[in-house]
């Protein structure tokens, strides 16, 4: 990319104009996914800077989580969301009954490889705000199940489901491997089919925790969706807390207009 200069007469701080004009050449893709950013000493040379000040350039960027650092390579911008969430029709149940779960049949949409790994089940009684979602008496257990979900390598998502313990004991949902189609093709199987689906979307920085677990560089955000799966009769059969990496992903919604 062609670099600019600074506008000595413009009240921006140098930094502030050099992080606008990288910006720009990301979104006019003279800058595109995976390419490397000038380094800190080419703009220190270009423009006349002092380190800092190059350095809070990036830094402005990073913390928008527009560019991604690689120790000892530089700061490249940030590759495309490789998972695009197509929550209309990602819980159909042709998919459950071709043998995919949701994330797969993302995979087979998008195109990325899938993988599911650090799955660990339990039986526990849930916290109070899993409890009040699933309808449950204080002292009833269900069955936990965490696992981490990877598109082409690349941690994207971890899920925690909640499963009433009435449902789901002796049953696959309370073993590491499900089986084909997931848990919600063995909840049908079980004579709980599907009628709906509520979820809570928003946004925050991540807890140190959740950073090591899908490896994120500082300053980026997550999404958190909370699910609660309901059967015909009414009956809230499942709650999946859901914690994804924001850049990872694009949430498309498809509903009619009345």
């Amino acid at each position: 990319m062609a670099l600019g200069a600074l506008d000595r007469m413009d009240d921006r701080p140098p930094y502030r104009q050099i992080a606008d004009q990288l910006r720009a050449a990301i979104e006019r893709g003279e800058l595109r996914p995976g390419d490397k950013l000038p380094s800190e000493a080419v703009l220190m040379e270009h423009y006349h800077v002092a380190r800092m000040t190059a350095r809070q350039a990036i830094q402005e960027l990073r913390s928008e989580g527009r560019v991604v650092s690689e120790q000892g390579r530089g700061v490249f911008v940030r590759d495309a969301p490789p998972v695009r969430r197509l929550a209309s029709e990602r819980f159909a149940r042709r998919h459950r009954e071709a043998g995919m779960a949701a994330f797969s049949a993302e995979a087979a949409k998008t195109g990325f490889t899938p993988r599911v790994d650090q799955i660990e089940v339990s039986r526990a009684v849930p916290p109070a705000d899993i409890r009040e979602r699933l309808r449950l008496a204080e002292d009833a257990a269900v069955i936990v199940r965490s696992r981490r979900y990877l598109a082409d390598g690349r941690p994207v998502e971890t899920a925690v489901s909640y499963v009433p313990a009435d449902i789901a004991d002796g049953t696959r949902i309370a073993e590491p491997d499900t089986g084909p189609g997931g848990i919600y093709a063995r909840l049908e199987e079980m004579g709980h089919v599907l009628d709906r689906f509520t979820e809570e979307v928003s946004a925050r920085m991540p807890t140190a925790a959740e950073r090591r677990r899908l490896e994120l560089s500082p300053g980026t955000p997550v999404i958190v969706l909370v699910r609660t799966a309901f059967d015909t009769n009414g009956r809230p059969v499942e709650v999946c807390d859901t914690v994804k990496a924001a850049p990872a992903y694009v949430l498309e919604y498809d509903f009619p207009a009345r």
